[in-house]
């Protein structure tokens, strides 16, 4: 046990007593130890290859997927995604229980997610490969059947699929996902109605992703207003769970959600704005009567997508076969259309992904993947790819 030098030096002139001074400091150890005691650390290593088989890759201008690897230079090569560590506290069981999570990325889609603070200096927030994902506080108050609340940084309220590769049934995100918001700062509260119901409401300063970002920060809003001082983001959501007693369908879930307000980020179609924007969602996913097969189906509608005076909307159906313990067959068909910028004519996409996942090493996902996009779309939608083929290889670790 180390003792600090004051506290043996009033020891030695008998102010106190060495032995009380030992037992105070078992005491903080024993604090510490306990504090620490039910934090976890996990996370992992996501590395892919990528061969691109379309006649010619995206540009330059920006657009609203940072996680499709054509989109964010990836093709044709080796590629580390990103690195994850989770340092978290859960909440326990106790009425006032009390937690923590932080989530802390590292590498290049750590710049996509782009949720570095606007006071940072950095030009558009990249951080240089680093990036916070979740920070928040968790704390629950024994209202009813208690509400467990997130304040901080923390995931968005909407969407099929996430952030993590690894969770989601294809390495290529989906775009719903593209068009959805990431991570909101604010507070979040989640029910729990009974077995069936639960639902989520909270309130954020914007519907972008930047950490301590101001509804008013952009400078295309308009000033000297109420509103420009006050105007912030709101989000809700339902999940509806099938209960045990359904068949094959028991444990088949309905979500619904919608998140409204400010995107400071401005449209990729059309390179400017930021102001109001309002996504809505509605996805499911469902057992089957077939052992190992599950089905599901995403919609999502965005409403002055990027604060201007552009919709779009994406619809999606996924399909996932597990064939044995360690092999799998995952299906995703897309198709999005959005609201016409210089022709006023809708551009269209469609997306067919397949994926085949055979988990042979024990902690690491690996599959091989192939994706096509076909595109018809005037030249302004320059968020939009090329049509063509890519072909994947993902190895995820976890930790």
């Amino acid at each position: 046990m180390k003792i600090n030098q004051w506290t043996l030096g009033l020891a030695a002139v008998g102010v106190v007593s060495l032995a009380s001074a030992v037992n105070a400091e078992e005491a903080k150890m024993n604090a510490l130890q306990t504090a620490l005691s039910s934090t976890t650390i996990s996370g992992y290593v996501d590395t892919s290859v990528e061969w691109t088989l379309r006649e010619k890759g995206f540009g330059t201008t920006p657009g609203i997927q940072n996680f499709i690897p054509f989109r964010s230079g990836k093709q044709d090569g080796f590629n580390l995604n990103v690195v994850k560590l989770t340092i978290e506290k859960p909440l326990d069981e106790s009425e006032w229980a009390a937690g923590y999570k932080v989530d802390l990325l590292f590498g290049p889609d750590a710049n996509g997610l782009a949720t570095g603070s606007p006071t940072s200096g950095d030009v558009g927030y990249e951080n240089s490969d680093f990036g916070i994902k979740n920070a928040y506080v968790a704390l629950r108050t024994p209202i009813g059947n208690g509400i467990d609340w997130k304040m901080g940084v923390f995931d968005t309220v909407i969407g099929y699929e996430t952030f993590e590769a690894g969770n989601n049934p294809n390495f290529t995100r989906s775009w719903g996902y593209a068009v959805e918001p990431t991570e909101h700062t604010g507070i979040l509260g989640t029910y729990r109605i009974n077995d069936m119901i639960s639902v989520a409401a909270g309130v954020a300063n914007t519907l972008s992703q930047s950490i301590n970002d101001r509804g008013n920060f952009n400078s295309s809003l308009p000033t000297g207003t109420e509103a420009e001082s006050w105007h912030k983001t709101f989000m809700g959501s339902i999940a509806v769970t099938a209960p045990s007693d359904m068949g094959f369908l028991a444990g088949s879930t309905l979500y619904g959600g919608m998140v409204i307000g400010i995107n400071n980020g401005g449209s990729p179609i059309t390179g400017v704005g930021g102001g109001d924007q309002g996504n809505y969602y509605l996805g499911a996913t469902l057992n089957t009567p077939v052992a190992g097969l599950k089905v599901g189906a995403s919609f999502d509608y965005v409403n002055d997508f990027g604060g201007v005076k552009q919709d779009v909307w994406v619809a999606g159906v996924y399909a996932s076969f597990q064939a044995t313990e360690k092999l799998s067959f995952h299906a995703r068909a897309e198709y999005l259309e959005a609201e016409g910028i210089i022709t006023h004519e809708p551009g269209k996409l469609y997306e067919l992904t397949g994926t085949v996942q055979y988990d042979l090493w024990k902690n690491v996902i690996s599959r091989l993947e192939l994706r096509y996009d076909e595109v018809q779309a005037d030249k302004g939608f320059t968020f939009l790819p090329d049509s063509g083929a890519s072909l994947y290889a993902n190895f995820i670790y976890k930790f």
